[in-house]
């Protein structure tokens, strides 16, 4: 009978082992987008690959109503910075003017926007700890 009892406890403390192991999700929004055509492009990268090398976690959403959202699953802790834009013409890439200006808006995590440049990892970045995220981004216009 104490067997019996034991495993029993020991099935149950799995069960709620497994229940609190999962890893934290971050749920990214865009609400001002101002066409429907083509889908917005996110992409979740480290301080080595912001803006130099494709992202750890990437991620694309149609627009409805002006409105994309994702949700990345199963990151693991850590520093990262997101970013997205609106891919219009559906090419999967972001369209520069030939002077390097971007044609197409873009946004970043934290919403900052250096006015002189491209985004500053330093702006964009944020911290993934043991709880999920949800956070909506601004795109430039």
């Amino acid at each position: 009978m104490k067997t019996i009892a034991v495993l029993i406890a020991l099935f149950l403390s799995q069960l709620f082992y497994a229940q609190s192991a999962t890893s934290p999700e971050i749920s990214v929004s865009v609400e001002n987008i101002k066409s429907d055509n083509g889908m917005i492009l996110f992409g979740v990268y480290s301080k080595n690959t912001f803006l130099k090398a494709a992202p750890e976690f990437s991620a694309q959403s149609k627009i409805v109503d002006g409105v994309a959202s994702v949700t990345f699953k199963d990151l693991p802790s850590g520093t990262y910075a997101i970013s997205c834009f609106h891919d219009k013409n559906a090419n999967s890439q972001m369209d520069f003017e030939p002077t390097g200006m971007p044609l197409e808006p873009y946004g970043i995590s934290n919403n900052k926007i250096n006015d002189y440049g491209p985004p500053l990892w330093t702006d964009a970045k944020f911290e993934l700890e043991n709880e999920s995220l949800n956070m909506t981004i601004k795109l430039t216009n």
